[in-house]
């Protein structure tokens, strides 16, 4: 079986208060990206943040071929990979105290073909923001 995970992106994590931006490609949504193509809302909650997001973090562990590589209080990072080629998309979620920041972007490719806005909009479904 073929593998193409990609290298680790350098530039994930908060830098700011912020996720890495989006690329120019399509294979990328964040609720923090100001252009249509990009965008998602970021998920709401009520009450503690940090009990947002372990119960997040379950959620995540929960997807098919997830593995969650960080987990603090306002940050979670997790991988997720395709079954047959094994492509790579990083997922992250980041607690700013009000709302979840999320990002899902491949690492390899132009198009996704929606799978990192389905992907975000499953997290929300199951998180119940949806």
């Amino acid at each position: 079986m073929l593998k193409f995970p990609g290298k680790r992106p350098t530039k994930l994590g908060i830098r700011d208060g912020m996720l890495a931006p989006s690329p120019s490609t399509p294979n990328c949504v964040s609720s923090q990206a100001t252009d249509k193509g990009h965008h998602v809302p970021p998920l709401s909650f009520s009450g503690d943040s940090r009990a947002a997001m372990r119960r997040l973090k379950v959620i995540v562990e929960a997807m098919p071929r997830a593995r969650v590589i960080d987990s603090r209080g306002d940050y979670l990072y997790a991988e997720f990979s395709t079954p047959l080629m094994g492509f790579v998309d990083d997922v992250e979620l980041y607690c700013d105290g009000r709302v979840i920041h999320v990002r899902s972007a491949s690492r390899l490719g132009y198009s996704d073909l929606g799978v990192n806005r389905k992907r975000v909009e499953a997290i929300r479904k199951a998180f119940g923001t949806a």
